[in-house]
């Protein structure tokens, strides 16, 4: 159930600036889409070399997006840099996966980068990667660590030519992006909380070990997703208050509406994290109740044989004369008296709601 660290390179003493990919390689080779568009039309295309991505974006009447999959390759994010004239500090952070989210405006781009988060293939782990964003006039350039993402719907509403997406400009795209994520932080919410409903299920029936580490292993969860989504609302905030051209003031609407959004998350989180809190209060109360219970019937036990071991230690005494031992019905008799002496403890004991 826990997750496997990866051992990133380590960048100590190095100069600011230098181009190191701090995290594990996810695919084999980098994969490069550019989708380009304007009201009238949608090009997407896949390619194998950044420089022709980038000259036709820039040379093309409309709004160009290039989604890079795989940060492995570092002579591919160099040459973005240089075609577009990238701080080096920048392209640091694109390959510095265990980046803060953030957003840092220069004179001629926005540069943004937050967490992804994706439901594992058992639909029970929480996978995470470093996602992106560079905003440069009409070029939107997003990065990410591995194929696969959140953006499917946005496609879909290019394509389809659905909303106002297609009128607008690259500010309005970048939003879109970001809320895609940020909505899909309530499916990993969702699926977060009902698996702490089973384990809550599971803590009244059967509280062993495995839940302890289920309860462990939510948390950490929600921690992580806690860190990811809190400087997120300072993201948000911060893009708001960009002005013109970089962001409209027709975007600024949608961009109060997503940080909205964003607080919703932060609070459900919160409540989530307060719940597994107490399960594991929870936890330790059941198996504390479940081991008083099984103290409770061993004192019942050894009390009940107390007495019968007080008889049982005086008639096996050896002592010559003793009145019973020559009786015909001495032992059924005494028997007889452990059995009401069993019988009218166990009646005190219910009486007393001892059991």
């Amino acid at each position: 159930m826990a997750k496997k660290k990866h051992k990133r390179p380590s960048k100590i003493g190095l100069a600011p600036g230098s181009l190191i990919f701090t995290g594990e390689r996810k695919v084999d080779e980098i994969s490069i889409k550019l989708i380009r568009y304007n009201k009238e039309e949608i090009i997407e295309e896949p390619f194998n070399e950044i420089e022709k991505v980038i000259e036709l974006a820039q040379d093309f009447q409309g709004i160009s997006w290039i989604n890079i999959e795989g940060l492995h390759e570092v002579g591919v994010i160099e040459k973005i840099g240089e075609k577009l004239g990238l701080h080096k500090l920048t392209l640091e952070d694109v390959l510095s996966v265990g980046q803060r989210p953030k957003i840092d405006e220069h004179d001629n781009y926005i540069y943004c980068v937050l967490k992804m988060f994706t439901v594992g293939g058992d639909h029970s782990g929480v996978e995470s990667e470093q996602l992106s964003f560079i905003l440069q006039g009409n070029t939107l350039i997003t990065f990410q660590e591995k194929e696969g993402d959140v953006f499917e719907y946005v496609r879909i509403r290019l394509r389809e030519g659905k909303g106002n997406i297609r009128g607008r400009k690259t500010d309005y795209l970048l939003y879109a992006l970001i809320d895609a994520v940020v909505d899909h932080y309530y499916l990993i919410i969702e699926n977060l909380g009902e698996q702490l409903e089973e384990v809550e299920i599971t803590l009244f029936e059967n509280p062993d070990k495995e839940i302890l580490e289920k309860i462990h292993y939510l948390r950490r969860e929600m921690l992580h997703l806690r860190r990811s989504v809190y400087p997120l609302r300072e993201v948000i905030s911060r893009l708001e208050k960009i002005e013109e051209p970089k962001v409209e003031s027709g975007t600024k609407v949608f961009i109060r509406d997503l940080y909205d959004h964003t607080i919703q998350v932060i609070e459900t989180i919160e409540v989530l994290r307060d719940m597994s809190s107490g399960m594991t209060d929870l936890y330790m109360s059941s198996v504390s109740n479940k081991m008083n219970n099984v103290m409770k019937i061993l004192t019942i036990i050894a009390t009940i044989f107390i007495p019968l071991t007080f008889i049982a230690g005086i008639y096996g005494m050896n002592f010559e004369y003793m009145p019973e031992l020559t009786w015909r019905w001495g032992y059924f008799g005494i028997l007889a008296i452990m059995l009401i002496i069993i019988v009218g403890m166990l009646a005190y004991f219910r009486k007393n709601k001892w059991i």
